[in-house]
């Protein structure tokens, strides 16, 4: 890793923090319709903290914790600290991957021309900061595209996995595997010697083949639940399923594993928390996490995404004025893995 420190951000002409040099996709309040909230003005390139790197945007990812943002839903989330009329940071995007034009003081491991993938702050425009342990190193194999499309979901899966307590050999069900944390989840399950089945809808199943999982059920004519199949690990990412329901496709000691908020307005969690006050009076162990931005774990996905065990899927990309569409379409329940946004 390159350990250059560079005393005067080299930012291009144009471009330099504080200056109105960048076109950016920006929101000043919540709402559910894309095309009435975010709208591509011209707004001041960030300027970086002393930890912080600035990236050029190649690309960013669009995930369904951007739709969350944009809505301000469930709830809960402006009660703690995201805004409570509109987001309290206007340029909504995590997911980044570009090229690093400007280092802070404090920085050692990143310089001016590094191509680079991770979390940033405000990635739907231009320019977006970055922390420097929310960024890793561009694997050669992957386009920006690809790249953009991994942090956030793949760190997802990854720690749903983990809070599973996966080890090979495990029947492992992932619901919800065609989209983006879904996609993920199957191939790291794979790539930790699992024994998968994804659920997906009928138009999926050619996908989710192709991920590499063993088994796929159309949850549009067969039923997981049914009985004639018990999975050690259930990633539920579908965010709708019954406990009941999940429970009975588990073994006698399985674990259940539940993402996401989906189809919550107020707390998110009503089913996380009703799954965890349950696993106290049950054999199954049933959980929640919540996904955390760990460079260890950025570094993982490096690593497995650069020798080819697992690879971005990319449904669909979008110019940046496309950003409302590109929400709109992830929201319906359209995409095909990720969707990435082009810079």
């Amino acid at each position: 890793m390159m350990t250059t420190k560079l005393s005067r951000p080299a930012v291009p002409a144009g471009a330099a923090p504080g200056q109105a040099g960048m076109q950016a996709i920006v929101q000043h309040r919540y709402g559910t319709t894309p095309g009435d909230v975010l709208k591509l003005q011209r707004i001041a390139t960030p300027a970086i903290a002393a930890n912080e790197v600035l990236v050029r945007v190649r690309a960013a990812g669009v995930d369904r914790g951007t739709w969350h943002l944009m809505a301000g839903q469930p709830y809960l989330m402006r009660l703690l600290g995201f805004g409570l009329r509109g987001p309290k940071d206007p340029v909504p995007g995590l997911d980044v991957a570009g090229t690093v034009v400007a280092t802070g003081a404090d920085v050692t491991g990143f310089r001016a021309g590094d191509e680079v993938f991770g979390i940033a702050r405000g990635s739907f425009a231009e320019y977006a900061a970055a922390r420097a342990d929310t960024l890793a190193r561009k694997p050669d194999r992957l386009s920006f595209e690809q790249a953009a499309a991994v942090a956030v979901s793949g760190l997802a899966a990854l720690q749903g996995l983990r809070a599973g307590r996966i080890h090979a050999g495990q029947k492992v069900l992932v619901i919800g595997a065609s989209g983006g944390v879904g996609s993920y989840a199957v191939q790291l399950a794979k790539a930790f010697g699992a024994e998968v089945t994804g659920v997906c809808s009928t138009g999926k199943t050619d996908l989710v083949r192709s991920l590499g999982a063993d088994h796929v059920i159309d949850y549009t004519a067969d039923d997981f639940a049914d009985g004639r199949q018990h999975y050690d690990l259930i990633l539920d990412i579908g965010g709708n399923s019954r406990l009941a329901r999940l429970r009975r496709a588990l073994t006698p000691t399985g674990t259940l594993v539940i993402a996401g908020g989906e189809g919550a307005r107020w707390t998110g969690i009503s089913r996380q928390l009703g799954a965890l006050m349950l696993s106290a009076f049950v054999r199954q162990r049933l959980t929640m996490y919540i996904s955390r931005h760990r460079h260890a774990d950025l570094d993982t996905l490096r690593q497995l995404t650069g020798t080819g065990q697992v690879t971005p899927v990319i449904g669909r990309t979008y110019p940046l004025t496309g950003a409302p569409q590109a929400i709109r379409d992830l929201h319906a329940g359209h995409a095909r893995g990720k969707i990435a946004l082009t810079i």
